[in-house]
């Protein structure tokens, strides 16, 4: 029976709905993501803007509140989703090695005196971008030499284009086709956390106005003390990579490079500007996925699939033997 591309699959994603969702290894730490946002909105909605209904002359004020924190605690769920569910970038693998880049090395043979050249591929090699020189590596997993920013994730076990990190926040890559969305996401949250901070502590101003004193409005609302707190503190964790990766999209770096790179001091040979790095980043189009997940395998990948290391040490063995041959024959030729 045949079967798709998503069950054949050699990296570590989980995937739903026939292939059309994919998700890191880590998916599971999503629902620790998902409750850190319902939860403090469920809290909010059914304690706090109920009772700034109540405080707020004129209702519909009151309701906007409430309808403006569901609108867009929505609308932050709606790009972690977008983030952790689509494909970050996924270079597809080769089901053999690159053959035109293969350089031959003389090694000695078993025969005592003769040399047979030995097929190998350079671990780099450089491409020019922007007018600079870029040096690209092998990857001997995935059997491709990896396009310029792109790099191996160890935890999903593929090469991701334009590789950012792996966030176990959201269980899945940053990569070239979900990083919009990663910080849509992380901006977003931040000003979720400051407007549940600004109207708990209004919900505290019109509870101290009726009772008196701070500490009779904090053991009226007690909910409001926590949301505060509870937003104050995953506003520096939100709030501060959110900074984060305004510099990066301003300078045009990856978090990756940063970390890899940043004290080497090397030129940034993505860098177009602040204005185009953010047009780069927010308004261009993104590409579409090069992997189908959903569709069926052909019988010939397939097969090559689950032999590919033992046909690629036959070919090898068979370049080997053909080079000898070569060998031998100039040999005859000469004597």
């Amino acid at each position: 029976m045949a079967k798709r591309q998503y069950e054949v699959w050699k990296g570590k994603n989980i995937f739903i709905f026939g292939g059309r969702l994919i998700f890191g290894p880590d998916a599971r730490s999503l629902i620790i993501t998902l409750l850190l946002i319902i939860v403090p909105v469920i809290i909010f909605c059914t304690n706090v803007a109920r009772n700034l209904i109540d405080e707020i002359s004129g209702n519909m004020a009151g309701y906007a509140i409430l309808m403006v924190t569901v609108v867009f605690a929505i609308y932050v769920l709606l790009l972690l989703l977008l983030t952790s569910a689509r494909d970050p970038g996924i270079v597809p693998r080769n089901l053999h090695s690159p053959t035109e880049e293969i350089c031959y090395d003389s090694s000695a043979s078993i025969d005592v005196g003769r040399q047979t050249p030995t097929p190998r591929l350079p671990l780099t090699k450089e491409v020019v971008v922007n007018g600079l020189p870029v040096r690209v590596k092998y990857c001997s997993t995935c059997l491709l030499y990896r396009p310029p920013r792109c790099s191996h994730c160890s935890v999903c076990d593929n090469c991701v284009e334009r590789f950012d990190h792996h966030c176990p926040w959201v269980g899945q890559c940053i990569g070239m086709r979900n990083y919009r969305s990663f910080f849509l996401f992380i901006s977003s949250s931040t000003v979720l956390c400051i407007f549940i901070f600004a109207m708990s502590a209004l919900n505290l101003k019109f509870l101290m106005d009726d009772y008196g004193t701070v500490w009779k409005a904090m053991r009226e609302s007690p909910l409001s003390v926590v949301l505060m707190v509870y937003c104050f503190i995953f506003l520096w964790f939100v709030g501060g990579l959110t900074c984060y990766h305004l510099y990066l999209i301003g300078t045009n770096q990856t978090t990756y490079e940063t970390f890899r790179y940043g004290r080497l001091g090397r030129p940034r040979v993505y860098d177009r500007g602040c204005l185009k790095n953010f047009q780069e980043v927010l308004c261009s189009k993104i590409k579409p996925s090069r992997n189908n997940f959903h569709a069926y395998v052909q019988e010939n990948e397939r097969g090559d699939s689950d032999g590919n290391r033992r046909e690629k040490v036959e070919d090898d063995r068979e370049i080997g033997g053909d080079l000898l041959k070569i060998s031998q024959r100039r040999e005859a030729d000469d004597a």
